[in-house]
């Protein structure tokens, strides 16, 4: 079952830091994320919002592959590529998966202007040692799916 969690923090750097470091935790193998996403406010107020998943990508790339081995059965293998690198960005743009887009605005409209929030969908993950690692950037719990016990265990486990 995958959990979703959403970190605030005090500026974008220490939101980006965290979005590294889950890619250095996925490498340990202490950290499986579905999708993730990065949200801040400008000081003017403005939101931004980057995806870490991109369906349409990852679409185009499948498309292109599957394109061009249908493509070499029919003797065509570079317009197989890009017929199927066309039909699969328009599949996956069609597509939304991983977190809700108009849950990460909504999250967003209520953030201070500076602050930046990250949220993750997470597959599974090694709970005490992502928590230690998280400590130092000084995340506050804005929202999670956790149980009441598991969420107030993270929140005491993140305030130190």
């Amino acid at each position: 079952m995958t959990d979703l969690v959403v970190l605030g923090f005090s500026d974008k750097e220490k939101a980006e830091s965290v979005l590294r470091l889950s890619k250095e935790l996925s490498k340990q193998e202490l950290l499986d994320l579905e999708d993730a996403a990065l949200a801040w406010r400008t000081p003017e107020g403005k939101i931004h919002v980057r995806q870490s998943f991109s369906p349409t990508a990852h679409g185009a790339a499948g498309g292109a592959l599957w394109g061009t081995l249908f493509g070499m059965l029919f003797l065509m293998p570079v317009f197989g590529a890009a017929v199927g690198s066309a039909t699969g960005a328009l599949a996956g743009k069609l597509t939304d998966v991983g977190i809700n887009d108009a849950f990460i605005k909504e999250i967003a409209g209520t953030l201070e202007p500076g602050r930046a929030a990250v949220f993750a969908l997470v597959r599974r993950s090694t709970p005490d040692r992502v928590r230690e690692a998280l400590r130092p950037f000084g995340p506050t719990v804005l929202r999670t799916s956790l149980t009441k016990e598991r969420e107030e265990e993270l929140v005491a486990t993140l305030q130190g």
